[in-house]
């Protein structure tokens, strides 16, 4: 049930969510010029729970000033379960028992995602390009996507990735050029890779240096900050406002970048 809310007082608001045994009371912004996603989500996640929602509209911003003065809240969208004010959207998933990461809090779902993904492009190559899965051939499209992917990621925010770079990169820190070229030199050397899967080429040598060169310096340097100097730092490996942790992905990245560049050097003596 949705409407144009009254501003129900906090006593009112309470007891209009006992009404039934699955029933909530929802209180969300949507205003001609704006319709508050997390109003939405609350909606669609009390719905999935089984709950029937008492669904009232803050239309105007007075409504929403009224509300927020008569609940003592600073946000909407408020809920309220059973008669208790459950509060917003993160409130909200906290009462259902979903994990609500802090602000500062370290997480691997931003490589995950990415390495997931080129796996799977790097598996639908193979067997579209090569007739048929080989481990070599998968395993070098999924190094040389990820080093693209990895690389389109610290391009969205050069600045930001810099910023967190210098915390550890060695090379960095002692010329600062460096981090702001390293992103497109990732880049470079993922798409030459690409363009050289499957050819003995002496392109191969505008190519596999670069690698061999970053990943080097890189795996060098998180070797030092992470497991000689035990410092708790953020990678830059997916781009400045991550909170992935710095340690054994971004060690992995560089690792994979300085052996793509001496697999395919290898593949051209073995040539």
């Amino acid at each position: 049930m949705t409407a144009t809310a009254t501003i129900d007082g906090p006593d009112a608001a309470r007891a209009k969510s006992q009404a039934g045994e699955k029933s909530a009371s929802l209180y969300r912004m949507a205003m001609p010029g704006h319709l508050c996603p997390f109003g939405l989500k609350s909606k669609s996640m009390l719905e999935r729970r089984g709950y029937r929602v008492d669904d009232n509209l803050l239309t105007t911003r007075d409504e929403v000033d009224a509300f927020k003065t008569a609940h003592g809240v600073e946000t909407t969208p408020i809920t309220f379960i059973g008669g208790q004010q459950i509060g917003g959207y993160t409130e909200l998933k906290k009462h259902f028992g979903y994990r609500v990461l802090g602000k500062d809090e370290k997480t691997y779902t931003p490589v995950i995602a990415i390495f997931g993904s080129t796996a799977l492009m790097s598996l639908a190559i193979a067997l579209n390009v090569h007739g048929g899965f080989s481990i070599q051939h998968f395993l070098m499209w999924f190094f040389a996507t990820s080093m693209v992917a990895l690389a389109i990621q610290k391009l969205q925010d050069v600045e930001g990735f810099v910023n967190g770079f210098l915390g550890y990169d060695l090379l960095a820190r002692r010329y600062v050029p460096y981090g702001y070229a390293y992103p497109y030199l990732e880049l470079y050397a993922g798409v030459g890779m690409i363009a050289l899967i499957g050819r003995v080429s002496p392109l191969v040598w505008l190519v596999a240096p670069v690698g061999i060169f970053i990943g080097t310096i890189g795996a060098i340097s998180v070797i030092k900050a992470v497991y000689i100097e035990k410092r708790d730092l953020k990678c830059a490996c997916v781009g400045g406002g991550s909170n992935v942790p710095l340690g054994a992905i971004s060690l992995s990245e560089n690792l994979i970048m300085a052996g793509m560049g001496l697999w395919m050097l290898g593949l051209w003596f073995a040539a």
